[in-house]
């Protein structure tokens, strides 16, 4: 599973024109799910995303978590993060999960995330969408489950 977290002052999704998902100040999380994934490396990754200490504290240093701020999450699936770009110029997509596992996956996402933060807005899997951010820092980070799992 990977997130790119990008930290935001502003963020939202669009689909046809129509806002879907709209946060403040908080965290824009695009997620990949690969084929290999499951609700344990779900929750993983959740602990990881919301125990983040990525927010400035008044002495200007990472100190503070999404809950700290009152953050909220705009949580978009994208299965490019799994994109296999090794061999010539079109990317596989091989490595990334099946639409209905990954789908269910997300949901689960969304619900845990939802039980631990008040705000948490979506896109639609598998939808086109125009996602508009205000990244403040910019301050972006990849959380890779398998980077994760490895003790070091």
């Amino acid at each position: 599973m990977r997130f790119v977290i990008q930290v935001v002052s502003r963020a939202d999704v669009r689909i046809n024109g129509e806002i879907k998902g709209e946060i403040g100040k908080g965290l824009l999380v695009l997620v990949g799910i690969g084929r290999e994934d499951d609700r344990e490396t779900a929750d993983m990754m959740i602990r990881k995303l919301t125990g983040l200490r990525i927010f400035e504290d008044a002495e200007g240093k990472t100190n503070l978590s999404l809950a700290d701020v009152n953050g909220e999450l705009l949580m978009i699936s994208q299965f490019t993060l799994y994109a296999d770009c090794r061999r010539g110029n079109r990317p596989g997509f091989f490595y990334a999960g099946e639409p209905e596992m990954a789908n269910e996956l997300y949901e689960y996402i969304l619900e845990k995330c939802s039980e631990q933060v008040p705000v948490v807005e979506s896109g639609v899997f598998g939808a086109d969408m125009k996602v508009t951010l205000t990244n403040d820092g910019p301050f972006t980070i990849i959380l890779d489950s398998e980077e994760l799992k490895k003790k070091r």
